[in-house]
């Protein structure tokens, strides 16, 4: 793949209606992505399906929720959840009475951690546990789902999991200065990736954020044929990130957040939809723009491409509300502060030499450098010392925008989706927008 595979036209098409099941595969948590396609399963009038990750209890064992926490769950949720825990990746298993790779990672130090080796003999049974025991838990989960799909309704399955760092002080002392480090403070991506640590986080990622939507596939086979063979269909999406186009000067380019470590599981969940798709399965990943979300802020700058699509409501035929959005935005800033201004520190920051070596589709994901923390975290800092206060942000206003021009963009080309991979960047996200607010 050499170029991104972007949704150009609004999609039209509807498939699913009232009695189909939309069926989310991963738990709801807080703000992210996912609101988005649930919202608009709940106003199709679907039945909706979820699952838990499961709890942790005090000695790390996995278990199903509490009567308590499954009725809060499933509240949140709106509609049923099947209390089978699902936590996806192998960091907390290992073989009975043998160390887990979260074990072995909070061994390390921050003076150690480059050097230390793992025994990769080990953390490879420690995989085979950890996928073992999901791909049970998937098969117990679709044969409860069998029974509550009807015979000849179409069914949305929804891939939300992704994720997978282990959850280590040491890792989190390290994840500060890669991705929020400069100066002294900055450490390189490289270093991480090429050291055991990052590896076994690469691996863990793998599983996490890839591998599930191939065994959701797999799992889910004896349920696709059922409702195909009595006149319904089945679907399939996952949320990936590969960059985004964004109005750079008067173009929509691509561009993208550096370092995301998670790039590299990302591409694979691109190809288990791709091999999926050859075998006359429409499953789709949809590479999302840059938000805001809980597990998003350890990435300083991510937010930085945001902002463009201030721009971009104004060109696709805003209107009143696109001036309503850019008015509720500039509330935010501080007195003497422009939207126009804080536009500019923008432009300026994507025209400089650092960046434009960045956007580089074929080299992705990259590593970071000194130069890119320099100039991407200051300008992250810059921009934030504009607004009045921390905890009410432009890209607050702008995040929750996205997750409402990516709901239903998803949700009606997965009815007759054009491919496997499917980027939405800012143009369509904007005309989504301004369509819904017409008038």
């Amino acid at each position: 793949m050499h170029a991104p595979t972007s949704l150009r036209a609004l999609p039209q098409g509807n498939i699913f209606r009232p009695g189909d099941v939309f069926v989310l595969f991963g738990e709801l948590f807080g703000r992210g992505y996912a609101n988005g396609l649930v919202n608009e399963a709940r106003t199709a009038g679907m039945t909706i399906i979820g699952i838990t990750v499961g709890r942790r209890d005090e000695n790390n064992a996995l278990r199903a929720l509490t009567a308590e926490e499954l009725a809060t769950a499933e509240a949140n949720l709106g509609g049923r959840i099947i209390n089978v825990p699902l936590m996806a990746g192998f960091d907390l298993d290992a073989p009975a009475g043998t160390p887990t790779p979260t074990d072995r990672v909070a061994e390390m130090t921050l003076k150690t951690w480059q050097e230390d080796k793992l025994d990769w003999a080990h953390i490879e049974q420690c995989r085979a546990v950890g996928v073992k025991r999901f791909r049970d838990s998937v098969a117990k989960v679709m044969a409860e789902l069998d029974r509550m799909i009807p015979d000849g309704s179409n069914v949305f399955f929804a891939h939300t999991m992704a994720g997978g760092i282990p959850k280590t002080k040491v890792f989190l002392a390290i994840a500060n200065r890669i991705y929020k480090g400069r100066g002294e403070r900055f450490q390189p991506s490289s270093a991480l990736l090429n050291s055991d640590l990052g590896k076994l986080i690469l691996m863990n990622f793998d599983e996490v954020t890839a591998n599930t939507f191939q065994y959701l596939i797999e799992g889910s086979a004896a349920i696709r044929e059922r409702v195909e063979k009595s006149g319904g269909q089945a679907r399939y999406t996952a949320y990936g990130y590969h960059g985004t186009e964004i109005l750079i000067g008067d173009d929509y380019q691509w561009q993208t957040y550096t370092n995301y470590t998670q790039g590299y599981a990302k591409m694979r969940l691109e190809k288990h939809a791709q091999a999926a798709w050859q075998q006359g399965i429409k499953a789709t990943v949809y590479n999302c723009p840059e938000i805001r979300t809980n597990s998003s802020d350890i990435f300083v700058g991510v937010e930085l491409s945001l902002f463009p699509l201030l721009k971009a409501l104004k060109r696709e035929g805003g209107g009143a509300w696109a001036e309503a959005q850019w008015q509720a935005c500039m509330a935010v800033l501080q007195e003497g502060q422009s939207l126009e201004g804080l536009l500019q520190k923008i432009d300026a920051y994507n025209d400089s030499a650092t960046m434009r070596q960045f956007r580089n589709f074929d080299a992705w994901p990259m590593d970071n450098t000194p130069e890119l923390a320099e100039v991407m975290i200051g300008t992250s800092e810059d921009i934030t010392k504009m607004h009045k206060s921390r905890d009410a942000l432009v890209t607050d206003i702008l995040s929750a925008l996205v997750l409402e021009g990516t709901g239903p963009l998803m949700f009606r080309e997965t009815s007759a989706p054009a491919g496997p991979v499917l980027w939405l960047n800012h143009d369509i996200i904007a005309r989504q927008l301004n369509q819904l607010h017409q008038g």
